[in-house]
């Protein structure tokens, strides 16, 4: 029981994830209730499964990796080349996804943040609804939301996580108990 109730507080993130996204975009903010609710959200399923597990790695790696990650970009948040929404939301990611999952959120992190940098670069291979509201923004602000690629890469690992325990949980026959 306690894995479903983890994985339903994962999905619950995958919502909050995208309003982050949206917002970072449109008003170059990220929240902090928003931040802490995120981090709520993902240290309470990992909080869960290490209850099941009887295991403290995975909160003990999260807690690490999201230290490091904050320690390693406050540097930038001084010197204004990244913003303080940024740095904390990625800090928190690692509470959300695991530690054991954290490589996987490096890759597509790496994938959509290159898609990012390609579309700021290239933006006429946007459609054109969407290229005419990034040259508003970009000529508001001048800025990269670096939190959209950030979220979107949790969404993607969070529903991949979230898939693999409902696949790993039918074909080893917990669901049919659960009935």
């Amino acid at each position: 029981m306690l894995l479903v109730e983890a994985l339903l507080l994962k999905a619950l993130a995958i919502p909050l994830l995208a309003r982050i996204a949206w917002l970072d975009f449109t008003t170059q903010r990220i929240a902090n209730r928003d931040v802490l609710l995120l981090l709520c959200l993902g240290a309470g399923s990992l909080l869960l499964l290490m209850l099941r597990s009887g295991s403290w790695w995975d909160m003990g790696l999260s807690a690490s990796a999201g230290l490091v990650l904050f320690l390693a970009l406050f540097p930038f948040w001084v010197l204004r080349k990244i913003g303080a929404g940024d740095v904390k939301l990625i800090a928190v990611v690692p509470f959300l996804t695991g530690g054991k999952d954290l490589a996987v959120f490096s890759a597509l992190l790496l994938v959509f943040a290159l898609v990012t940098a390609g579309i700021m670069k290239n933006p006429l291979l946007l459609p054109a609804g969407a290229f005419r509201l990034y040259v508003q923004h970009l000529d508001r602000k001048g800025v990269v939301p670096f939190g959209v690629p950030i979220s979107v890469a949790a969404i993607c690992t969070t529903a991949l996580l979230i898939y693999e325990s409902v696949v790993l949980a039918s074909s080893s026959g917990i669901l049919n108990q659960l009935n």
